[in-house]
């Protein structure tokens, strides 16, 4: 199969929702379908009876919950589909938007009883800003939630984009009856508890059918009622406007029990893009180029506790990744190889001896890789849109235990260079400060010190509210600023000046005051102009 066809036959997508939405839930089923496992997990509320395929670090197996992004691949009907399950949690967004610039597409889950909530918004703000194509899977229909055309008419006024429902549910709750497909006219009945892939389909080919009394009883007239408002209110699906990401698909469904999975994954298959082209600093690279180019997303250190490995993840962008084949390293200007690139399932890992566009591939790391960095066929173009925000919490790290500074040394690096927090170094390297966007972060990190390097150590609240990269035109003016505000001062690991701000008003003083100084709110300072918001002279992002 030539790289034309392979391209052709590959769907890269993010999970995304809001947690406890049923995110993780859904991608077990999905892999479910695509044979890569044989029963699924369940997930409630904070306790794991049977863990998570896609939560495999042992803090998320006790707390619930997905801390870190997962890369898992399957194959279905002929496709080759790539799924990064991502953090719910808003103190690992950072993570989660850094997932989804290695993506083409995004299922968005949202809980039918809650409906869209505050993280939900966030990320499709995120899809929004790259016109991701997004579908919609409204979980949990066995519970009693909102009323459909309620939750269609939030959908598209909080996210702000046209939705057009795919598959329309039957009751709720203890009334829930299954879902009717609007595309196919198949209609699919719910068996509550049922745990296997349903398999019966009632094929109705017109809603006066008498089937539908048959099956359904005195709920068939809704049915009809509803469909038919749907056909008025809603245009048909436009497969461009779906990729141009202007229009959303929704499916119904309860990925507990495996309903209505199948729908989504067969019209996800369908409809979803192949690899799509990627901006870099010098221009937009195709897939179809012949020449390899892609960029590292996410790194994890000890993804086996048993080898402490590090892995970097690497998008392939263009070409064709091969294994022990040397690709120049754009940022260290030298070139490296690697002879034991990974796929995944989840924590699993398989040898491969090359990747296409759109797949995903780990990479063993000495140290050399960090988040954004891009490898070539030799040329030497950086990709874009691989930022780290700034922090908002900040704690001082301090050691408890002088015999093990050493661990503490080595972990808080491993650490912050996956991306889990940012480190941040004052007074010659003697202080420690990281900042992170939540509270859970810290946990995250005190928890992994402590568990995986053997360090001793404490998390000091600091007073700072925020952190700004920053650089001048003129050097003596930004030497000076340092000068007078070394206390408020750091360098980030790659030995950029960073400004800690102890509020808002005061990080807009220092903004007003030094017209000769840019504050940046993302690590993307370098290529940034002037007055981009995440570098300006006048403003606070």
């Amino acid at each position: 199969m030539d790289m034309t066809q392979e391209i052709a036959r590959r769907r890269t997508f993010g999970i995304i929702s809001h947690p406890d939405a049923g995110k993780t839930t859904l991608t077990e089923k999905l892999l479910l379908f695509g044979g890569s496992i044989r029963s699924a997990g369940a997930v409630k509320s904070n306790k794991i009876r049977k863990t998570a395929t896609s939560d495999f670090m042992e803090i998320e197996k006790q707390r619930g919950i997905s801390v870190a992004t997962s890369v898992m691949s399957f194959e279905y009907l002929g496709k080759l589909i790539n799924i990064l399950d991502t953090p719910g949690h808003r103190d690992f967004a950072e993570d989660t938007y850094r997932t989804l610039t290695a993506v083409d597409s995004v299922i968005l889950v949202v809980d039918s009883v809650k409906g869209v909530e505050e993280q939900t918004e966030r990320l499709m703000e995120v899809c929004r800003m790259r016109n991701t194509p997004v579908i919609i899977f409204v979980n949990k229909l066995d519970r009693e939630g909102r009323p459909p055309f309620e939750l269609m008419d939030e959908l598209e006024e909080k996210l702000q984009i046209a939705v057009r429902p795919l598959t329309w549910p039957i009751g709720m709750g203890q009334h829930f009856r299954g879902v009717y497909n609007l595309g196919e006219r198949n209609l699919y009945l719910f068996q509550a508890g049922k745990t296997v892939v349903e398999e019966d389909r009632v094929l109705v080919e017109r809603l006066d059918d008498p089937v539908l009394e048959t099956v359904l009883g005195s709920a068939a007239d809704q049915l009809r009622e509803d469909v038919e408002l749907i056909e008025g209110v809603y245009d048909p699906l436009d497969q461009t406007e779906y990729r141009s990401g202007n229009v959303a698909p929704v499916f119904f469904g309860s990925a507990l029990n495996n309903f209505g999975v199948r729908e989504l994954l067969e019209t996800f298959v369908r409809i979803a893009p192949t690899p799509t082209p990627r901006d870099s600093d010098l221009r937009p690279v195709d897939p179809r180029e012949e020449k390899f180019s892609g960029f590292v997303f996410k790194i994890h250190a000890n993804l086996d506790p048993r080898h402490r490995d590090r892995i970097a993840f690497l998008r392939v962008c263009s070409g064709v990744f091969r294994k022990d084949v040397f690709f120049h390293h754009v940022r260290h200007g030298k070139n490296i190889r690697f002879s034991r690139p990974y796929s995944f399932m989840a924590e699993r890992k398989n040898v491969v001896e090359e990747a296409f566009p759109g797949d995903v591939v780990g990479l063993y790391d000495r140290g050399d890789l960090k988040i954004g960095d891009t490898l070539t066929e030799g040329e030497g173009f950086t990709f874009r849109g691989v930022p780290s925000f700034a922090p908002e919490i900040f704690k001082e790290l301090v050691s408890t235990d002088p015999m093990r500074s050493k661990q503490l040394d080595k972990g808080i690096q491993q650490l912050t260079e996956e991306g889990v927090a940012q480190l941040f170094i004052q007074d010659r390297g003697r202080r420690k400060i990281i900042g992170a966007v939540g509270e859970l972060q810290f946990e995250v990190i005190q928890y992994r010190l402590t568990n995986e390097y053997g360090a001793a150590c404490r998390l000091q609240p600091l007073p700072y509210a925020r952190a700004c990269w920053l650089t001048a035109d003129d050097p003596k003016a930004l030497a000076e600023f340092i000068r007078y505000r070394d206390r408020h001062v750091a360098l980030d690991r790659d030995g950029n000046p960073v400004y800690l701000a102890e509020s808002e008003w005061m990080l807009r003083s220092m903004i007003r005051d030094n017209p000769g100084v840019r504050f940046h709110f993302t690590s993307e300072f370098k290529t940034a102009t002037s007055d981009e918001t995440n570098g300006t002279r006048a403003s606070v992002a």
